[in-house]
């Protein structure tokens, strides 16, 4: 075994070689999981290992300090120095970096910075499989195929400056996609949760839901587009605020760009964007959603900077009771606009005070659309913030709180921070996994939301 083979050690050596003014050195350690089933069989399962290193560079000149980064995968301690020379010649041939600061000091050292990276294993199913199995029996008993996969990761971070920072964080992240179609493939249905350990995902339930949704799927109903009394379910309310959340770059509401901007300067911060008494907020610490207390950044752009590594991540709330409160921002950004240091956090948590759940939101709606889940989003208009996206696998129409059959699909066009504007009702608050962007975030909890005039602009014939 090299004897700089441990995360901890190729940090520490890393930072021995580096020969520049200033240095920071992320070690990612990776392990997966996976399991995918089609047609009520599982097909495949695997397990997978990996490491990444990042170095950047530091180099302070006459005009400013420059930044240089590299990384690279299946680091050897062979390649350690010719990855930091990298960093630095990068950081030499660059430019003063425009986000520039001094890199982030006085930070306790992790007390399991030199312990083992966590892992993962098939071991993680050991609960999720057999009972997986017997769903397979029952869809197939029930006439129904199900497809789908599992997959669980854990990263485990190793961050270490030339300032002294050396924090550590294990992120696990489970995702869990079922689709249920029918035998001739004319309906099908979809349903998704986050899990930190499958522990908690129960495939008979989800198979449950999936069989009540097919059934429902039975009497078709064409409907023109328009603009619909909806119920968007936690997992559509989640991809849309996800993106408005991308979209909550501070510099650049300050600079005129966004849906955040005030009309003739500043920002909307302080102005009421909904009536519903909604607080958006991330929180590294929040039970089942936790994620990192402090700044990874592999690279600087828009709202993250390689020289914010290791700042603390507090909790945020970027809306409360219904008022913008906070945007993004760096510790360069935040000097240039005036506004308070706040990095974003790996997760998003909406508490809307409803009790309600989806099903109740579902009786009491005389007519109106359930949607099942939103894809292919894409922006129309940063400076509205205007989306377009189509919904999948399931479009159903409500009539005196019950569900009469499904409709076609559609192309919608809204924008979130507006449909936050015109919600009527927000239900119960519930871990959820954002289906369109389940690749890049996982970690969220929304409520269910009633909204009188969802815009579907037009009908797909996705789906």
């Amino acid at each position: 075994m090299s004897p700089v083979s441990k995360p901890h050690e190729i940090v520490e050596r890393a930072l021995e070689l580096s020969t520049a003014d200033g240095c920071v050195v992320i070690a990612d350690e990776h392990s997966s999981a996976n399991l995918r089933w089609a047609g009520n069989t599982l097909t495949t399962n695997g397990v997978t290992r990996g490491r990444t290193l990042t170095v950047i560079a530091t180099v302070d000149g006459a005009q400013g300090t420059a930044s240089g980064v590299v990384s690279r995968s299946a680091v050897t301690a062979a390649d350690l120095e010719p990855l930091v020379r990298a960093a630095e010649a990068a950081a030499r041939a660059a430019g003063p970096a425009e986000d520039a600061q001094p890199l982030v000091g006085g930070v306790p050292a992790a007390g399991d910075f030199t312990d083992a990276p966590a892992e993962t294993s098939s071991a993680v199913f050991a609960d999720f499989a057999p009972a997986l199995g017997e769903s397979f029996a029952r869809a197939r008993a029930g006439g129904r195929e199900l497809y789908g996969f599992a997959n669980h990761e854990v990263t485990s971070t190793y961050l270490g400056t030339s300032t002294g920072v050396r924090l550590r964080h294990d992120q696990p992240n489970g995702t869990l996609e079922l689709n249920a179609k029918s035998p001739d493939r004319s309906r099908s249905a979809w349903a998704g949760r986050a899990t930190r350990d499958f522990k908690d995902v129960d495939p008979a339930a989800l198979d449950a839901e999936l069989a009540t949704r097919l059934g429902w799927a039975e009497r078709r109903i064409e409907l023109p587009a328009g603009r619909y009394e909806t119920l968007l379910p936690p997992t559509a309310v989640a991809d849309l605020l996800i993106y408005q959340l991308w979209s909550s770059s501070g510099r650049d509401a300050v600079e005129g760009r966004t849906v955040f901007s005030k009309p003739g300067g500043g920002t909307r911060i302080g102005e009421r964007l909904s009536e519903l008494p909604l607080t958006l907020r991330s929180d590294p610490d929040e039970p089942g959603l936790e994620c990192a207390p402090f700044v990874i950044a592999h690279s600087s752009g828009g709202d993250a900077s390689v020289f914010d590594n290791g700042l603390a991540v507090p909790s945020t709330e970027w809306m409360r009771e219904g008022a913008l409160e906070r945007l993004i921002t760096t510790r360069h950004s935040a000097g240039l606009t005036g506004l308070p240091v706040s990095p974003a956090a790996d997760n998003l948590i909406m508490d809307a005070g409803g009790e309600r759940s989806l099903e109740e939101m579902v009786a009491s709606t005389e007519r109106g659309l359930l949607l099942t889940c939103l894809w292919y989003i894409r922006e129309v208009d940063p400076a509205t913030l205007l989306l377009t996206g189509l919904t999948r696998d399931g479009v159903y129409l409500v009539e005196n709180g019950e569900v009469t059959g499904e409709v076609n699909n559609f192309r919608f066009n809204e924008s979130p921070v507006d449909l936050l504007s015109r919600a009527r009702e927000a239900g119960r608050t519930e871990k959820t996994l954002p289906r369109e962007w389940s690749d890049w975030f996982t970690r969220a909890a929304m409520p269910a939301l009633r909204v009188p005039d969802f815009n579907m602009s037009s009908v797909s014939q996705g789906v």
